[in-house]
C-alpha cells in the first residue's frame, strides 16, 4: 500500500537523520578539546553547511525563485526558531546544568509536540501514545544517567525548557507541507538564517567565540581541525536537516519527534566507537526502553484501518414476461 511505503521511507529517513545528528557530539568534542568554543563550532557547522548546499538548493529550485520569496517569513521563522533557538538555548543551559539534565530538558520537546498538536489541531493522543511518552522519557533518563552528578540551576532549567520549545518548533515547522519549499531548499535556507542568528549572538557576547588551528584528536588519530568541522557541517547539519525535514513530512511531527529520540542512542554509539566511551549496563537498558517507547508511539499514532467495502448487491434476475 502507498501509505505503508511512505511510512517505511519516512521511518528510514528519520533514523538516518537521527544518526547524522548523533555524530555532532563526537565532532564537536574534538573541536572543543582543541580550543574551540561551542558558539564558534555551531556557527561554522551551520554556515559551512549552508554554503555547501547552495548549488544543490539552487538546482532544486530550478529557477522558481518566487517560491522562496513567497515563503520568506516561513524561512525566517524556521531558521530562527527551529535551527538557532534550540542550539543557543542548549549552550546557555549546559553552562549551568549537567549535560544529562540539559539534554533531558531539551528532549522533553516530545511532550510539547504532543500537547501542541492536541491543543491546536485536536489530535488527542491515544493511550498507547501516552504510554510511549512515559516509557521513552524514562528510558532517556537512564541513557543520559541524569541522576549521577546532576547539577541544577533555576536559570539553567529555564534555558533547557526554551531549548525544548525550539526543538519542538523544528518538528512542527518541518511538518508543514502547504506552500512549503522542497526539503533541500528548506534546510539550506534555514541553516543560512540559523548561522546568521548564532553568529550575531556570538558577536554580541551571548555565547563565547574561540577558534583554533591546532590539530585535533578524533577516533584516536591526530588530524586537521578541518575534519571535524566538515563532519559537523556535511553530516551533522546538511545531511541531518535535509533527511529530517523529509522524514517529518512523511511521518508527522509527533511520530518523527519520538523517532528523533534515537539520536541520543546514536550519539552514545558514536562516542563509544570514536572516543572509547563505553556505555554502562544502565545506559544499554535505557536504550531498549527508549526504543520500546518509540514503538508504542508508532503503533498508537497509526491511523485505524479503513473498513472493508461491502460487496455490491447481486441484481435480481429480471422477471420473465408471460
Amino acid at each position: 500500500m502507498p501509505g505503508r511505503r511512505t511510512g517505511a521511507v519516512g521511518l528510514l529517513l528519520a533514523l538516518l537523520s537521527a544518526a547524522a545528528f548523533g555524530t555532532s557530539g563526537v565532532f564537536a568534542t574534538a573541536l572543543m578539546d582543541a580550543g574551540w568554543s561551542a558558539g564558534a563550532a555551531v556557527t561554522a557547522r551551520l554556515g559551512i553547511a549552508a554554503l555547501v548546499m547552495t548549488v544543490p538548493a539552487v538546482v532544486a529550485l530550478r529557477g522558481r525563485w518566487h517560491l522562496l520569496r513567497a515563503d520568506v517569513l516561513g524561512v525566517l521563522r524556521y531558521g530562527a526558531l527551529a535551527v538557532a533557538l534550540p542550539q543557543l538555548a542548549y549552550f546557555l543551559a549546559v553552562g549551568r546544568l549537567s549535560v544529562g539534565v540539559a539534554l533531558l530538558l531539551e528532549y522533553s520537546a516530545v511532550v510539547v509536540v504532543v500537547l501542541w498538536t492536541w491543543a491546536l489541531h485536536g489530535q488527542r493522543p491515544s493511550a498507547l501514545t501516552g504510554a510511549g511518552v512515559v516509557v521513552a522519557l524514562a528510558g532517556l533518563v537512564l541513557v543520559l544517567d541524569v541522576v549521577s552528578g546532576a547539577r541544577l540551576d533555576p536559570l539553567g532549567v529555564l534555558w533547557g525548557l526554551v531549548a525544548a520549545c525550539g526543538l519542538a518548533a523544528y518538528f512542527l515547522l518541518s511538518a508543514r507541507t502547504e506552500g512549503a519549499l522542497p526539503p533541500l531548499v528548506s534546510a539550506w535556507a534555514g541553516l543560512a538564517v540559523g548561522a546568521l542568528v548564532v553568529g550575531a549572538a556570538a558577536l554580541v557576547g551571548v555565547v563565547p567565540w574561540r577558534t583554533s588551528a591546532a590539530g585535533v584528536e578524533l577516533a584516536g588519530w591526530s588530524t586537521s581541525w578541518l575534519v571535524p568541522v566538515l563532519g559537523l557541517s556535511l553530516v551533522a547539519a546538511a545531511l541531518a536537516y535535509v533527511t529530517g525535514i523529509a522524514a517529518v513530512r512523511r511521518l508527522g511531527s509527533r511520530v518523527a519527534s519520538f523517532v528523533g529520540l534515537s539520536e541520543v542512542l546514536f550519539a552514545v554509539a558514536a562516542a563509544w566507537l570514536a572516543l572509547g566511551q563505553q556505555p554502562g549496563a544502565v545506559q544499554l537498558v535505557g536504550g531498549v526502553v527508549v526504543l520500546a517507547g518509540i514503538v508504542l508511539v508508532r503503533v498508537g499514532e497509526r491511523p485505524p484501518a479503513a473498513p472493508a467495502p461491502s460487496p455490491d448487491p447481486v441484481p435480481a434476475a429480471p422477471r420473465a414476461r408471460g
